[in-house]
This record gives C-alpha cells, sequence and structure tokens, in this order.
C-alpha cells in the first residue's frame, strides 16, 4: 500500500491543511438530510427520499452485492441466469402475475422493469412507477421483497428459460465479447477477473440441475448484502413503515458465507495482451497503468471528494490533449481517450487508462503517441493554463447541479444510491459537495494533481493490450514485438506541451441589431411569439423544470433534397465535416478553450428535408449562446488540417467495417427497403476521396447562409425581457433574403412497392439468423394514426415476449417500431426484428407474422390494449414535464403546423381495439412487405 499512502499523504499535506485537521480529514462525510438511511435488524440496508421530478412518480431499485464473481467455475451463468427468474414468477406474484400487474399500471416491461447482472453486482429496478395510489407503493415494495427472499424458481420456467438466455448470448456474442474471452485471461492472470464474462457459459446454462440454482439463491441472496433504494414522489415515513414492515419475515442469514473481494495481482514486468477476431471492426490499443483502489473507509471521507475531483480535471486534460492530436492532418490514431478508474472490469484495482483506435497498419504511431503523452505528464505534468480550463469546466458542472439541486430526475438520486452500497464513497448531497469544492478547488493547485497523476504512472502494473480484426493481408505485432515497441517509445525525448490560447473576443464587431415588431402570446401552447425585423420568427416557452437549462432548435425547410445527385457524397459526410469546423477566427480546439467554463453548445444538422440548429444553455451563459447562434450563420470556419485529419481518421475506421455481419446486414437491408436510392446509402472508404471541403462549405452557404425562413424555439427557464436585447443584437442582424423554400418531394427516400424477400448467408463466428420485416403503406399522418401505430408497436411487444421469447424460448426479443413520416408524407411502416437459432428461424418468424395478421383479423386482446393504453397515458404525462418534449412539440408545431399535444389525451382516451385492427388491416392490405434474412453460411457452432 506504499503507493496508496503516498497519494494520500500528500493530499493531506494540501488539499486540507488550511481547513481541516487531520481527524477532519478522515472523518465519514455525513449522509444527505434529505435521505432517509438505514439498515434493518436483519442486515437490509435502505435508502428512501422524497422527490417529485418527476411528479406522481417514483423508482424502485434492489441492489445486491451479488454478481458472477460469486460463481464457481460450474456456476458461470448462474447469476445472471437467476437474474432471469425474477421475472419468472416469486411467492406473492406466480407466473407472469408480477410483468401483468405492472403492465395494468403503465409499468412496461424491459422499458421500465428490468434489471442488470455485472460482475459485482445484480440490480432489479422498477422505474416511472404511478404514486397515486398507496396500494402500488405497497405492490412494488412487495415485489422487492419477493426478488429479496422468495422468488419461485420453478423447474419448468427454469427449462423455458434456458433458451432465452442462450439466445441473449446469441445476440450479445458480437467481436467484442469474443475479443474480452481471449483478453480477460491475459490481463487477470492469478485472478477470478479472468473467466467471469457475466453472460456465463452456454454448458452450465443449458445444463445445470434446478438445485444448483436454488442454492446458488439461498446462499447468496440475502439482506445483509441487499438494499432497497425508493426514490419519488412518495411519503418517505409511510415507505419506511411499510418498508420494515414487509421485508419483517426476510431472516438475517446464519453463518452466511462470507461474500469476497478478489484482488488482481500486481506484476512487475508489463503484461502483454494481443487478440483478434474476424469480425472486429477496428484496431484499439490500451496502456493500462494499474494502481491500489482507494479504500471503502477512506473513500467514504472528505479524501474521496477530491480524489474524484482531481480525477475528473485529470481526464478533462489529457482528453483535451488527445482531441488535439486528433486535429492534425495526419493524427497518430483515429480516437484516444484517458481516464483513471476501474481497471477494466475489476472493482479490486484501479488503472490510470489510456486507449486508442489504431489505424491499420500504424499500431507502433498509436502505441508511441499514447507513451510520449504518458511520458510527457511524467516528466513536466500539466500546465497552468490546461488546469484552470479544466478546473473552471468540472466547477461548472457541479454548479449546474447545484442549481438544479430541487430538479433532479428520480433516476440521478436512485444511481447515487446504488453505486453507495455497492462500491461505497459518500452521499452528503451536492449543497455540501459544492460548497466544499469551491473551497477546496481553488486552493488544489496544478502541481498537487500532476503529482497525483505521476505517481500513478510507474514502471511497474502495466498492462497492454491490443485487439483489431482478424483478415487477409494483416499482421500485428507480437506480444514480444509490442513490448518492445513500448520500451522503445518510454526512451523517447518528449519535449514540454505548449499551447496557445486566444484572447480574441467571439465576436469582434458586433453587427447592427434589428429590432422586435410584434409580440403576442399563444395561450395554448403558453409561447410567446415573436418577430424580428428581419422576418425572423422567434418562439419562447418558459418551463420550471429545470434551473440550469434552456434548450434551443430553430428549423428550416429543404434539406438535401434540394441537392442534386452529383452532391451525393458530400450530403452524406455534410455533418460529420461541418462538426469539426469552428466558428469565427476559432478552430474546435480554440472554441472549445475559449468556452471553458461556460455551459452552452450550439450544432448544426442537415436532414432529408430540414436543416436544423440546435443548442443548449445555462441561462447565465445567455449571450455567448447568442453569439455563437450568430457566427454559426454568419462565419463558419474553414480548417483544412481538421478535414484531412477527418479524412484520414475516417478512412482507416471505415476499413473493417465490412467485417462486422450487421454491417451487412444493414447495407443489404437499405438496399431492398429503398430499391438501392442513392441517397440511403452509407459512406463508404473508397468515397472519402471524393468528399469535396469547399463545396460542403458551399452548400453550408446554401442551407445556412439564409436566415429568413429558420423557425427558433427556445424551451426552458427564459426570462423575456432579458433575452429580447439578444434577439435583436445577434438574430436580428441576421442575413435574411426574405424567401421560403420546401423539400423536393420527389426526392424523399420511398419504400418498395410489393413483396420483396432477401435471404444471404454471411459467414459468422457466432451464427445467428437476424430477420427483419417492414410492412409499409400510405396512411394519413394525423395524430390519430401516429397513435394508433404507436399503440400498435406497443402491444406487440407485449405480445411477442410472450409468444416468442417466453412460449418459444426462442430469441431473447422481438424488436418492434412503427413510423408515419412527414417526408415523404403519409409514408407508414411497421418493423419487427430478432436474433436467433438459424434452426428456429423459419418458425419464429411465423409465429411474428401470424401474431401481427391475427390483430388485424381479430384485433389486439383487450388486455394487452388496457395495458398499452395506461402505459401511454402515463408516458405522456411523464413527457410534459420534459423541456426536450416541449421543444419537440413546438418544433413540429410552428415549422409543420402538426399539433402532437392539444388533442393527445382524448384522442388515446377515445381509442378503441377495433382502430388498432383496421389500421393493421389496412396497412397488411396494401401488400408491400419486405424481408431480409441473414444467415450464418454454416452451421458449426
Amino acid at each position: 500500500m506504499k503507493k496508496l499512502n503516498f497519494i494520500v499523504c500528500w493530499l493531506f499535506c494540501t488539499a486540507f491543511a488550511y481547513q481541516l485537521s487531520a481527524q477532519e480529514q478522515m472523518k465519514p462525510l455525513p449522509v444527505d438530510p434529505q435521505v432517509r438511511y438505514g439498515k434493518l435488524d436483519n442486515g437490509l440496508t435502505y435508502y428512501i427520499r422524497h422527490n417529485e421530478q418527476p411528479k406522481d412518480r417514483a423508482d424502485f431499485y434492489i441492489a445486491q452485492r451479488v454478481g458472477s464473481m460469486q460463481e464457481e467455475d460450474s456456476q458461470a451463468g448462474l447469476a445472471h441466469f437467476l437474474e432471469h427468474m425474477a421475472f419468472n414468477g416469486t411467492k406473492n406474484f406466480p407466473g407472469k402475475s408480477m410483468i401483468n400487474y405492472l403492465e395494468t399500471i403503465g409499468v412496461r416491461f424491459g422499458e421500465n422493469l428490468n434489471a442488470g447482472t455485472g460482475f459485482d453486482e445484480t440490480v432489479y429496478n422498477i422505474t416511472n412507477v404511478p404514486t397515486t395510489r398507496q396500494g402500488i407503493i405497497d405492490s412494488c415494495l412487495l415485489i422487492l421483497h419477493d426478488w429479496s427472499n422468495a422468488i419461485s424458481l420453478d423447474g419448468e420456467e427454469i427449462d423455458k428459460e434456458r433458451g432465452v438466455i442462450h439466445e441473449e448470448w446469441r445476440t450479445r456474442g458480437d467481436a467484442q465479447m469474443r475479443l474480452w474471452e481471449q483478453q480477460l485471461p491475459a490481463m487477470y492472470p492469478g485472478s477470478k477477473y479472468a473467466d467471469r464474462l457475466p453472460i456465463g457459459k452456454m454448458e452450465v446454462v443449458d445444463n445445470f440441475k434446478h438445485d444448483e440454482l436454488r442454492n446458488y439463491y439461498k446462499k447468496w441472496y440475502r439482506p445483509d448484502l441487499q438494499a432497497i433504494i425508493v426514490v419519488g414522489d412518495i411519503n418517505v415515513d409511510k415507505v419506511e413503515a411499510q418498508l420494515k414492515k414487509i421485508f419483517a419475515d426476510v431472516p438475517a442469514p446464519v453463518n452466511p458465507a462470507k461474500r469476497e473481494m478478489y484482488p488482481v495481482p500486481d506484476n512487475d514486468k508489463p503484461l502483454v495482451s494481443v487478440a483478434t477476431d474476424k469480425e472486429a471492426p477496428s484496431t484499439i490499443l490500451y496502456i493500462f497503468y494499474k494502481h491500489d483502489v482507494m479504500p471503502q473507509e477512506m473513500y467514504a471521507t472528505p479524501m474521496g471528494l477530491v480524489r474524484d475531483y482531481i480525477r475528473q480535471v485529470a481526464s478533462q486534460m489529457i482528453n483535451s490533449r488527445f482531441n488535439e492530436l486528433t486535429q492534425k492532418a495526419n493524427p497518430p490514431f483515429v480516437y484516444a481517450m484517458g481516464t483513471d478508474g476501474n481497471f477494466m472490469v475489476s472493482k479490486t484495482k484501479d488503472a490510470w487508462t489510456l486507449a486508442a483506435v489504431a489505424k491499420e497498419g500504424e499500431i507502433d504511431e498509436a502505441l508511441t503517441a499514447l507513451v510520449n503523452e504518458a511520458q510527457r505528464i511524467k516528466k513536466y505534468g500539466f500546465t497552468q493554463s490546461e488546469y484552470e480550463r479544466a478546473r473552471t469546466n468540472v466547477l461548472k458542472r457541479y454548479e449546474s447541479q447545484y442549481k438544479e439541486r430541487d430538479k433532479q430526475k428520480n433516476n440521478t438520486y436512485v444511481n447515487e444510491y446504488v453505486s453507495h452500497f455497492t462500491d461505497g464513497g459518500y452521499i452528503p448531497g451536492i449543497e455540501t459537495e459544492y460548497t466544499m469544492l469551491t473551497q477546496i478547488a481553488p486552493n488544489l493547485p496544478v502541481e498537487e494533481v500532476n503529482r497525483y497523476v505521476q505517481a500513478l504512472l510507474t514502471d511497474k502494473n502495466i498492462v497492454i493490450a491490443l485487439t483489431g480484426p482478424e483478415k487477409e493481408g494483416l499482421t500485428y505485432p507480437t506480444p514480444e514485438q509490442l513490448l518492445a515497441d513500448y520500451y522503445a517509445a518510454q526512451k523517447q525525448e518528449v519535449e514540454p506541451y505548449e499551447e496557445t490560447v486566444s484572447k480574441e473576443p467571439l465576436v469582434s464587431n458586433l453587427p447592427e441589431p434589428g429590432k422586435i415588431i410584434s409580440i403576442k402570446e399563444n395561450p395554448v401552447f403558453g409561447t410567446t411569439e415573436i418577430v424580428l425585423s428581419n422576418g425572423i420568427k422567434v418562439n419562447l416557452k418558459k418551463t420550471d423544470f429545470k434551473e440550469d437549462e434552456i434548450l434551443l432548435t430553430a428549423t428550416s425547410p429543404g434539406g438535401s433534397s434540394l441537392f442534386n445527385e452529383d452532391d451525393l457524397v458530400n450530403i452524406k459526410a455534410f455533418n460529420s465535416v461541418m462538426d469539426l469546423s469552428g466558428l469565427g477566427n476559432f478552430t474546435s480546439v480554440d472554441l472549445g478553450k475559449k468556452l471553458a467554463g461556460k455551459k452552452v453548445y450550439v450544432g448544426t444538422s442537415l436532414g432529408n428535408d430540414q436543416e436544423k440548429v440546435s443548442g443548449s444553455v445555462s441561462p447565465k451563459d445567455m449571450e455567448t449562446l447568442f453569439q455563437l447562434l450568430y457566427l454559426t450563420f454568419t462565419a463558419p470556419y474553414k480548417d483544412e488540417e481538421a478535414f484531412n485529419s477527418f479524412k484520414n481518421r475516417m478512412e482507416a475506421q471505415m476499413k473493417s467495417m465490412e467485417l462486422n455481419p450487421m454491417v451487412s446486414f444493414s447495407d443489404t437491408l437499405n438496399a431492398t427497403i429503398y430499391d438501392s436510392n442513392p441517397r440511403t446509402t452509407r459512406l463508404k472508404a473508397d468515397e472519402i476521396n471524393k468528399i469535396d471541403y469547399d463545396r460542403i462549405l458551399k452548400m453550408y452557404k446554401e442551407r445556412f447562409g439564409n436566415a429568413s425562413d429558420f423557425i427558433f424555439t427556445f424551451v426552458g427557464n427564459i426570462h423575456t425581457d432579458s433575452i429580447k436585447p439578444y434577439l435583436e443584437q445577434y438574430l436580428g442582424s441576421l442575413p435574411t433574403q426574405n424567401k421560403t423554400e420546401k423539400a423536393n418531394e420527389k426526392e424523399a427516400p420511398v419504400y418498395h412497392k410489393g413483396k420483396k424477400t432477401v435471404h444471404f448467408k454471411r459467414s459468422m463466428e457466432t451464427p445467428k439468423a437476424a430477420v427483419i420485416n417492414i410492412y409499409s403503406g400510405n396512411m394519413d399522418r394525423t395524430l390519430e394514426n401516429l397513435i394508433t401505430s404507436t399503440m400498435l408497436k406497443q402491444i406487440l411487444d407485449i405480445v411477442y415476449v410472450e409468444k416468442v421469447r417466453e412460449d418459444e424460448g426462442g430469441t431473447y426479443g422481438v424488436s418492434v417500431g412503427a413510423n408515419i413520416s412527414s417526408f415523404p408524407e403519409g409514408q407508414a411502416m411497421l418493423q419487427t426484428y430478432f436474433d436467433t437459432d438459424p434452426a428456429k428461424r423459419e418458425k419464429l418468424n411465423n409465429i411474428v407474422h401470424t401474431e401481427l395478421k391475427r390483430i388485424a383479423d381479430e384485433g389486439p386482446r383487450q388486455a394487452d390494449f388496457n395495458k398499452t393504453k395506461e402505459n401511454m397515458l402515463k408516458k405522456h404525462t411523464e413527457q410534459l414535464q420534459e423541456n426536450g418534449y416541449w421543444l419537440s412539440v413546438l418544433d413540429n408545431y410552428y415549422t409543420d403546423n402538426f399539433d402532437f399535444l392539444t388533442q393527445y389525451n382524448d384522442i388515446l382516451n377515445a381509442m378503441t381495439p377495433e382502430k388498432i385492427k383496421a389500421f393493421a388491416d389496412n396497412l397488411i392490405k396494401q401488400g408491400n412487405m419486405v424481408e431480409v434474412v441473414m444467415e450464418p453460411e454454416t452451421n458449426t457452432k
């Protein structure tokens, strides 16, 4: 522990010496008084908090300090299997009655009802639960109780679930999973983490005895390893009393098995892992500098808060350096990042991690760049200017959380409490954290941050990992070669980091302002409608959902449909190219430095039928937002070096994309559904050098240089009087030509007419059949039809979970999508997608079609209809408390004259199963159906 003690020592000597005594420094931070935190006699921990974001909703969680690391070799996969079984019957909710009950109150399986298993924990959740009736709250507590101690584990249900989990393994059995299976043993020699992927081993999943799972459950699911978290619009006293009552029958464990935290051994010489896969889309290089974790008792003190702050600023500084490198004309890697946290998947060892996506054949360049940057930090540290920006940005985030301390969503607190229980740490509340950091951060000099990072960059405990595609003509260094390259890079001389920071203002010369010529109120939407002297229209919607948030969108009709086929390559690259451009006299890198400490964002996008400007801002930074808007329309920055870097990196990134079978599947689907329309294809590697930067800038000017038909909508904590001067100064001065355009309907992507089936075979490392069906047709794009299509989608979700996932055990899930497009107007589609064992593909696809046809012939089951209607009513109420939802509604209203809001509940309440039936029948009878199936060339695995 010498290294950790050294870090702790200097933290003692610097961060707190001016303020706290040594005793105070080691005293745990207090628990936020707004959370009811306690422990029952049986050892169960609980966290209960009242919160009204959203109103009349609550989240219910149970966290278990149990994961795949508690399995023996013969049990690999039981922790994850047990998680599945929690939804297949409990003492008080036999069979599927739990899911059925929750769906009657609008809680959807998969969306609001879910769970996840990791290496060291398993977490179950029921989210966005209506709290309008005490009975609902009690029922959710009872579900948590049953998950804790009373899962049925019926033998028949266990056997049915084997197939579901096997198909989950098939769906998730991609290149990354196989690379992990190769990597972990080499990265964790002598550690249990080497062989405990939570999905488990299929030979165990397929063959374990029922009692093995039951014994595992009894051994590890017990109150001393469990925490209940309830956050939402609830009465804390009542929930605590009910929790104590409901969990009173859960016994304290007698002679419980010790829950081990398995160590990760140290290594004197670097560990090196090289792993390849035939479907890996890119080459990724990692360098880990392992170090000890901070003890939990220390992490709970102010020391933990300071350590986390240092990690944040250090990560931001190294990533800023990497970002600068990627903007060079010939960057050493496609992308790189650095951070300090868990070593890969382990909770018992941390690591300062550097990672890069390398260009094929240029692994040594990426390795050298990462090592050089580590050596530069080790020798010279970070600079004062870097630290000032990073510190300002980190404190800005804390400030924003502090301002919105009464506006945080339930999940923000839930995630914090789950982490506190599973990983330790502190939960004093944002008031305490922000107050402490505003006192500590200004007194923590860059030298101490440098000491922290430099102490981690030792010559021991290093792990180097390389993964990449396995394909003809591509070779990789051996582990010995990679290690030799690492040592060679270490010996290279490095210079101190140098940078230039412009003090020039964003807008050097203020434009001549315009005037507001009209203001009127729209009582229906609660908006203020403003017209400026240059014809620009602005709509303001004040809300109180977020104290520190204002969202923006500006929309104009036209989009890429107004460009001809000569510009197809430029259209595909347009958004990516313009994202890397700066504004005014600032490159994108310089602009990031200029905006340090400001919570502001502005970006552009070109769609098929519209161009948009999107943004977000803290009210405090409003003028900066408007300056960025002004420059967005008038002064995009041409950055040739960044463009050349983009081409270089994109070409490298795309070389191996086709190795991923799902890329082939997507390409085939697009070609099939759109009849090979060139406007719907993705950018390919051989097209990169055809991108014309000058032409893209001209296209940008065509679409964004004339602001006359842009409609601006702002939603959030807006004060109309304070925003008016900015509207006049920066929007009122934008160039306009007093003309409006509309999209070219002839260029709208149209679905294939008639029926078409495409089956193709593809080599796969994990054989599966990927199946997609798309029904399409013409439907009036009315709010009623949009609601109907959404209801049909959600009803099919319920049906397919029952008929395909549960009854057949044939797939992890059937994904359903539905839409009626605005471009082309009224093009409706219903899409189903699933992965499965190739041997089951035909049978399952018949069920998918049959169940849809049954709804078209007979209508949906009344219970499914009722559940879906309840969920949509509930979800709409939640959406009305979101700035993002209001922004979408108002943008559609003011730009497309489409009202998603005022009749929503009336139409939904008037919905009937007969309308769902008629919609499905109409769509099917139009006779347009595309089926695309990808299967393996051989079924040997």
